[in-house]
């Protein structure tokens, strides 16, 4: 697969629903209570939305993306404030040993090789450090995969295959599916039937207008998200001995065990 993923990534300034931005503020600060003082790295930043939060609590910060257009937008944003480079999460440009947490949000399915991502971190983090993943919730019924995608992972998955590489994965769960709003309760089924036909748009662009109906009028993104913790909503602690069906977003701490 050849793209640059401009079709299928939140880029700064696009126009999108609050639910977007309220879902990627909570996960940079979940994420923060992880990283203070630490050595961290972000594969697949994006237009690097939450580089502001993680760097007011790392010792160190760098990140990349795959996609050197996506990257470029970032630069231009953060300039000399955090260290980014293009790099494939299959294979990190850090030395052995020298990071303590990996963050990956909304792109595990992107990689087309999640066992070497695995290895990647296991490799880079030192004993007792952290992957932390952010992934939409392949286990819902009406769950509309990007076309750009791999393999999407639930924590069935997650936790099988973190636990084949010696680390130890927590699972919780954000955005209750109980809590959705009545629009998006009725609107699920005719997604379901939307995605089975293959009908759902495919870009960005193309989800705007269903997005317009669903959630009402649209946002636009932030370059950087706001250190303002009003609207944090700590995620639920769920098991992984099952598929999960309650909520829409899955967040996995995963811990490399000590030598």
């Amino acid at each position: 697969m050849n793209t640059d993923y401009l079709d299928v990534t939140e880029i700064a300034g696009d126009d999108v629903t609050k639910e977007q931005v309220d879902r990627i503020s909570n996960r940079y600060h979940w994420a923060a209570q992880f990283c203070s003082n630490k050595d961290v790295v972000e594969v697949a930043c994006g237009t690097g939305q939450g580089l502001g939060v993680l760097s007011k609590v790392a010792k160190t910060l760098e990140a990349g993306d795959y996609s050197s257009s996506i990257l470029e937008i970032a630069k231009k944003f953060y300039r000399d404030k955090v260290y980014l480079q293009q790099f494939d999460a299959q294979k990190m440009p850090y030395n052995d040993n020298s990071k303590d947490v990996v963050i990956l949000f909304e792109a595990i399915y992107y990689i087309p090789d999640v066992n070497r991502f695995i290895q990647e971190c296991k490799r880079v983090l030192r004993p007792g450090g952290k992957v932390l993943i952010s992934t939409a919730n392949k286990d819902l019924y009406d769950f509309n995969p990007s076309p750009n995608s791999y393999n999407y992972l639930g924590v069935l998955e997650l936790g099988q295959l973190f636990s084949k590489y010696g680390f130890c994965a927590n699972f919780s769960g954000y955005s209750k599916i109980d809590n959705i709003s009545f629009r998006q309760k009725i609107f699920r089924p005719i997604k379901k039937l939307a995605v089975a036909l293959g009908l759902m748009p495919k870009t960005m662009r193309g989800k705007k207008l269903l997005k317009r109906f669903v959630f009402g009028g649209l946002v636009k993104m932030p370059s950087e998200i706001s250190m303002d913790l009003d609207n944090y909503v700590e995620p639920n602690s769920i098991g992984d001995n099952e598929a999960n069906t309650s909520y829409k977003v899955i967040y996995c701490e995963a811990t490399l065990a000590e030598k």
